[in-house]
């Protein structure tokens, strides 16, 4: 379903771009429109078929177990690092954080969405609440440690650390027995 909506979205754009330029002087609305609905009308498919499959419960497990163990290393990730923090140089602190945060930011933000499919938006609110603000504070000392502010480098990793071991707990408390949305 997912190829043939691709293929609705290639020819529908195409066939609307075409229609549009064949004559100079006026669209040809009988072709357009046609073609627009079904450009649009591939995007619908493609969307369908992405949630059906982000729903279905094994992607779900998975990618439940992907958020707990990012969420995991990062916790543990930036309580080193902010034991460390008097020992590590300011201005190399952004190095150690893209070393260190990363791919295991980036494998969370793209497996987060399962945390609503198996316990609700509640619970995914709540998650995602502390995970935005430690994700905002390890920015906040990423810039700081560009600029060489030692004080707010210091106080934004303790900051982004109670966060990030906040959205851990929350997870690891979630209900062994989920609530499908």
């Amino acid at each position: 379903m997912k190829l043939i909506g691709f293929l609705m979205v290639t020819a529908g754009f195409i066939g609307a771009s075409l229609a549009s330029v064949v004559d100079a002087e006026m669209v040809r609305w009988a072709w357009y429109i046609p073609a627009l609905v079904t450009g649009i009308a591939g995007v619908v498919l493609i969307r369908i078929e992405h949630a059906r499959q982000n729903k279905t419960e094994h992607h779900v497990a998975a990618n439940i177990e992907t958020v707990e163990s990012c969420l995991a290393k990062i916790a543990a990730n930036i309580k080193q690092l902010n034991e460390e923090k008097h020992s590590i140089d300011t201005y190399d602190m952004r190095h150690r954080i893209d070393e260190l945060f990363v791919d295991d930011l980036e494998e969370f933000v793209d497996a987060r969405e399962s945390i609503a499919h198996r316990y609700g938006l509640a619970a995914y609110g709540e998650v995602m609440t502390r995970f935005a603000a430690g994700e905002r504070y390890l920015n906040r000392v990423w810039s700081a440690s560009a600029d060489g502010y030692i004080d707010e480098v210091n106080e934004y990793l303790e900051k982004a650390k109670d966060q990030f071991t906040d959205s851990l707990d929350l997870i690891r408390r979630l209900p062994g027995d989920p609530q499908v949305a």
